[in-house]
């Protein structure tokens, strides 16, 4: 097991991704923490992983409250004693809409969450992270911080920014250890990409079957949905000492998505 005696944050924990990689980090051998604001999905990951003989805490907190963040960190350190590993997931979809329909309110919250909340986490978590002497930070962006993409300006432009924030932070902490990278999956299978399709369909006036494989299965390269699971390997292998000289880099999980 690559992660025994590591103790593990991950935000958005509770669902999807999130979920998943704290599943796997449990099993590498960490003691991991889930925040997020669905207190019923926390607490059945974290009721999964002790069921199965592994440490964990589910914490309630939206990450773009400062106050929220520095609670959860604490209560992260106070139960394991050290925090070694943070996972920057939670995000939300933001808006579909062309730019010149879209809410201020709706560009604010999603920056708020998807940015300004990794953000907020790195700060209060890193230094922990140098205390550990092996500190990871893991940001989970997204293709969409890779490329152009219509209808999401919001969304795009928080993950273009935690590939930004990836870099800035791999050059600021290196010095003291710390590693930081970003993980751009694909399209996911799961809730999150079930919803997408059905505002860009519903947007578009078309079927959300014919949008689903037009834009998020015929765009990638093995013509194929990315699972959870993929993005919580490679997750596990950036929180591990195979990775110790890997650090602000962006490494796409899309099934060859717009080569």
């Amino acid at each position: 097991m690559r992660l025994t005696d590591r103790a593990a944050l991950i935000t958005g924990g509770g669902r999807g991704i999130g979920r998943a990689i704290a599943l796997r980090f449990a099993a590498e051998g960490a003691a991991v923490a889930v925040c997020g604001t669905g207190r019923d999905a926390l607490e059945t990951t974290a009721h999964d992983i002790t069921a199965a003989g592994g440490r964990a805490l589910a914490l309630i907190a939206d990450v773009a409250d400062e106050a929220a963040v520095a609670r959860a960190i604490a209560a992260t350190v106070a139960r394991f004693g050290r925090l070694d590993i943070l996972v920057n997931n939670a995000g939300i979809a933001g808006p579909t809409a062309a730019a010149v329909d879209a809410r201020r309110e709706e560009w604010a919250r999603t920056l708020d969450v998807n940015l300004t909340g990794a953000f907020l986490c790195a700060k209060h978590a890193i230094p922990h992270l140098i205390a550990s002497g092996n500190g990871r930070i893991l940001n989970i962006t997204s293709v969409a911080g890779k490329i152009g993409y219509a209808l999401r300006s919001a969304y795009a432009a928080s993950k273009w920014g935690m590939i930004g924030l990836t870099r800035s932070l791999a050059i600021e902490v290196g010095p003291q250890g710390v590693t930081v990278n970003a993980i751009a999956p694909g399209s996911t299978r799961g809730e999150r990409i079930a919803a997408v399709v059905r505002d860009r369909a519903a947007a578009l006036g078309r079927r959300p079957e014919d949008v689903e494989r037009e834009f998020f299965i015929e765009a990638n390269a093995l013509k194929r949905m990315v699972e959870p699971e993929e993005i919580a390997a490679t997750a596990a292998f950036l929180a591990s000492d195979e990775a110790r000289n890997i650090t602000g880099e962006t490494l796409g999980v899309s099934a060859g998505f717009r080569l």
